[in-house]
């Protein structure tokens, strides 16, 4: 949906040069630790994993071919890591747009999604949520048996895509080099732009949100997320805001970036 130069702004021009990464039948095994490593990346959220925290027996099975690459996806998102590093540290609706975003590819599209995947957790349990994305048709019409899921709405050529998809995988997304997990917040995302029906706010990866166009004399609000000093005895994140004028802006964004501070909204009041 972005044009070259916005893709590379926006960091997502990743996604625009890779091709899907597919088992084929005539594969190799440098074809099957590609399909490995993708999968756990993009089941994981791009977060690397340690080498003890791999799922020996299920990529035993997917190179054995016991496994599709869709049953190996589904292994990853029903095992207890993925438990620990997404459900358990999370609020419930977080979970639903972090399962969207590792299964299907794209965020929640409307609140009836959201809504029926919380029934389903709540009153099915957890495999029943997770086999809903890896069973339903969406994710047998954009990725099948031999696919390994990727980001879907950064392109535009998908059946029952739509527009709105781009700003809010965008917001979920948080950069290439960035990972789900390190990006610290527990509660959803998207609450307010799913229940007012509007596309979400767009910013680059490496620049804060702008909310319209910056004005001489204007006061503007800045939302920051601190990081504790490394010689604190906890690290820990916490959010922040800070009223700056005008002619100060510049100045103190530097600092707070300096500060390793990430800043992720601008808006005048």
């Amino acid at each position: 949906m972005a044009g070259l130069q916005e893709a590379s702004r926006l960091g997502i021009k990743p996604f625009d040069e890779t091709k899907p990464i597919e088992l084929k039948s005539s594969w190799t095994q440098r074809d099957i630790e590609t399909v490995i490593a993708a999968a756990y990346r993009q089941v994981f959220g791009n977060e690397h994993l340690m080498d003890n925290e791999r799922l020996v027996e299920p990529e035993s099975l997917l190179t054995r071919g016991i496994l599709s690459v869709r049953d190996f996806i589904r292994a990853i998102a029903t095992s207890d890591l993925y438990r620990r590093k997404f459900l358990y540290p999370n609020f419930h609706v977080r979970f639903i747009e972090l399962n969207y975003k590792h299964l299907l590819g794209r965020a929640p599209y409307d609140q009836t999604e959201i809504s029926y995947h919380l029934d389903l957790f709540l009153t099915q349990g957890y495999e029943a949520e997770i086999d809903s994305y890896i069973d339903s048709a969406e994710y047998e019409s954009r990725f099948g048996d031999n696919l390994v899921p990727s980001h879907q709405d950064f392109q535009t050529d998908h059946a029952g895509q739509r527009t709105v998809g781009f700003s809010r995988l965008l917001q979920l997304y948080g950069g290439y080099a960035s990972s789900d997990r390190a990006r610290g917040q527990k509660q959803p995302y998207l609450t307010e732009s799913v229940a007012k029906k509007l596309p979400a706010p767009i910013s680059s990866s490496s620049a804060p949100a702008l909310a319209g166009p910056l004005a001489r004399g204007s006061v503007y609000q800045l939302r920051v997320v601190r990081v504790a000093s490394p010689g604190a005895p906890v690290v820990r994140q916490s959010l922040t805001e800070l009223l700056v004028p005008y002619d100060q802006l510049t100045t103190k964004l530097q600092q707070l970036n300096r500060a390793g501070n990430k800043v992720i909204s601008v808006t005048a009041v």
